[in-house]
């Protein structure tokens, strides 16, 4: 494993990004959440072009039946599990469907859910909301399918869907931020005790992205929300894997700088967004997907 210092787009050296050998990401047999639709089905598609073996899950039945019909027509296999992640005991369910199937050695934890504005102005249920699925929902799902994952021959990819807000917390959104960067502390720590063991364990920080998640949320380019395409995102996120990386960010450099900045200077990131706060505040304040 070695730091390795890239160059973004914007002429800025780039974070440290820790690298392993290159993976093989063909044929993989395993578990998409969230997998109906945006950055999930669009993860799923791109490894069902690898003719890979997923089991699709989420809430809402005709949406993964329709997801699952698109990876078969890329040439991959799919199976539905119409399932609500944090409901008692789902992540045994999830694990043991997918074993039924034959074998888990990729998961992908990416559901997840957001409800942005004043901490003041959350309901006790969204705030719980988040908490579930975005946290608590993939580290005892992680948990469950760790045996299988270490068991693997070919090797087993852990990957976790956190976010740009992630790596740098932004105000309106505390504990969506909260959720993110438990998300990536998680991992981090785990892909620490599972050295040596086979385990692949990454960590996607996409910036906003154009899907359905996004589509209530006003804030634009202007206020450091430029979107990109969800099929760029995830084509980035491919070949990162396939190169072995383990942090993995698509946020556009705009953001980058200001990611940067955050892990040298907090307090001159309050200073720059504290005049657009109302803005902000008015921008974001209806984005929900709960």
């Amino acid at each position: 494993m070695r730091g390795n210092r890239r160059r973004a787009s914007n002429g800025r050296m780039s974070a440290p990004q820790s690298v392993s050998s290159s993976l093989d990401l063909t044929g993989r047999r395993g578990v998409i959440t969230g997998g109906g639709r945006g950055i999930g089905r669009a993860i799923a598609l791109a490894f069902a072009e690898r003719g890979a073996d997923l089991l699709l899950v989420g809430r809402d039945a005709d949406t993964l039946a329709k997801a699952a019909a698109d990876l078969r027509r890329v040439g991959g296999t799919a199976r539905e599990l119409a399932l609500d992640l944090t409901a008692p005991d789902a992540h045994h369910r999830v694990v043991e469907v997918a074993l039924d199937g034959g074998g888990i050695d990729l998961l992908v934890n990416n559901a997840g859910n957001v409800r942005a504005g004043r901490l003041t102005a959350a309901t006790e249920d969204d705030v719980r909301a988040m908490l579930e699925l975005n946290l608590v929902a993939p580290v005892l799902l992680t948990q469950a399918a760790l045996p299988a994952l270490l068991a693997s021959p070919n090797g087993g990819i852990l990957l976790g869907i956190s976010s740009g807000i992630g790596l740098l917390p932004l105000p309106f959104y505390a504990v969506y931020a909260a959720t993110k960067t438990g998300l990536s502390g998680f991992h981090h720590a785990l892909r620490r005790e599972l050295t040596g063991s086979g385990v692949h364990v990454a960590t996607l920080y996409p910036g906003a992205t154009d899907t359905d998640m996004m589509a209530s949320s006003q804030a634009g380019e202007s206020l450091g929300f430029g979107r990109r395409p969800v099929e760029d995102v995830v084509a980035d996120l491919m070949t990162g894997l396939e190169r072995g990386e383990h942090e993995i960010n698509t946020a556009l450099p705009t953001r980058r700088g200001l990611q940067d900045l955050h892990r040298s200077d907090p307090l001159a990131v309050d200073a720059q967004l504290a005049p657009n706060l109302p803005e902000m505040e008015a921008a974001v304040q209806g984005h929900r997907s709960i």
